[in-house]
């Protein structure tokens, strides 16, 4: 390691990865499984039993204060100061230009007036820095404090049709769990731990998120993998949990979303809360709206069994018109998927194709997501 390297960030979970014979990789600074054994098996698990993700690389900061309501509705693109307690809400934190620094999950996890609020607000691994800068910049002048949580907190998601038994047996004190709404929250502890139980996730199953003290995160990863035993519980890396985003039309910051692409580009200004709040950073740009000849987000089918990868040119004909931003060959419909950004004029052509490694592969325009769990039910 040379003087300007940092060593990598270790999840509360490592040893446990490392036991488990994780393949780990570098993600955003922090040594991740990528898969445990078969990115198949593992993706499939999820698809129809349950599978189990350490996604303890992910941001924590808290916000807390009377203004702290104010100051999000400010500094993100949605109305947070008007969710619920124990609401989730997903929202864009936007530079001044309208571009996307970073995709959120914010939870109300206090206060049911101004004066007790208090907010989670999740960011991605890669953005934790960009997030808390701009965030904190954002800040002044409102009476409220930014913390951030992430060294401390380690966050487990259980996924899949089996995930709510699989999470009732461990023995959380709550309350029951088979009524809590998606996007919803709720407190609970386990073996003396303060946790966040979330009903939410990036695979298109239905599942759960626990947020708990990273040195609690070991007991409870035990619990869930004690309990998922009867219910065929596979452990679960970052490759699996790729494709079942793709495959449920979950964009993904670096690919799909940056700092250069606006919201509506890709199909998320309903996100942007135009109309039920006043000024934020970002609003002017976001009026304005994107270039005219600014790449739009689209999503693709083809056939066969040869997979668009991020990057792949797209052509219209003999020219090229945007690029593949995510692509796999779908584990669960047998064929191939792709997002891509595209000229807007090729955004609903018939004759699109993908150069796959100098082979065109006919491609067709389809829409979000390409899968859902009611439609495969």
């Amino acid at each position: 390691m040379t003087a300007t390297e940092s060593p990598a960030m270790r999840t509360p979970l490592l040893a446990i990865h490392e036991a488990a014979g994780a393949q780990l990789i570098d993600f955003a600074g922090w040594q991740m499984p990528v898969r445990y054994g078969s990115d198949l098996a593992e993706h499939q698990a999820v698809r129809e039993r349950a599978g189990l993700f350490d996604l303890s690389h992910m941001a924590e900061l808290r916000v807390r204060g009377p203004e702290a309501g104010a100051f999000l509705d400010h500094a993100l693109a949605g109305r947070l100061s008007g969710i619920e307690l124990w609401q989730a809400k997903y929202s864009l934190l936007l530079a001044e230009q309208g571009g996307i620094i970073d995709d959120v999950i914010v939870y109300r996890t206090a206060g049911s007036t101004d004066a007790d609020a208090e907010f989670l607000v999740v960011a991605n691994a890669s953005n934790r820095r960009a997030a808390l800068d701009a965030l904190e910049a954002r800040i002044a002048g409102f009476d409220a404090t930014i913390v951030d949580e992430t060294d401390d907190t380690a966050l487990i998601a259980v996924q899949g049709p089996a995930a709510a038994a699989i999470v009732a047996a461990i023995g959380l004190e709550s309350e029951p769990l088979d009524g809590l709404r998606y996007y919803r929250s709720r407190p609970a502890v386990f073996e003396g731990e303060d946790v966040l139980v979330a009903r939410t996730g990036y695979t298109g199953e239905d599942g759960f998120e626990l947020y708990i003290a990273a040195h609690a995160a070991e007991d409870l990863w035990r619990a869930l993998v004690l309990a998922g035993e009867a219910h065929g519980l596979a452990l679960c890396g970052l490759a699996a949990r790729d494709t079942l985003r793709l495959e449920a039309g979950m964009p993904l910051y670096g690919n799909e979303l940056s700092v250069d692409t606006l919201p509506a580009q890709v199909g998320l200004g309903r996100v942007v809360a135009l109309k039920t709040k006043g000024d934020f950073v970002g609003r002017s740009a976001i009026e304005a709206g994107p270039a005219p000849d600014a790449p739009v987000l689209i999503a693709l089918v083809a056939e066969g069994r040869r997979a668009p990868r991020s990057g792949y040119p797209v052509l219209d004909g003999d020219r090229v018109v945007g690029a593949v931003s995510s692509g796999a060959l779908s584990p669960t419909l047998g064929h191939p998927i792709a997002m891509a950004l595209v000229e807007p004029g090729s955004a609903t052509s018939d004759s699109l194709t993908v150069d796959v490694r100098g082979t065109r592969l006919p491609a067709r325009v389809t829409q979000l997501p390409f899968y859902t769990r009611e439609a495969r039910a």
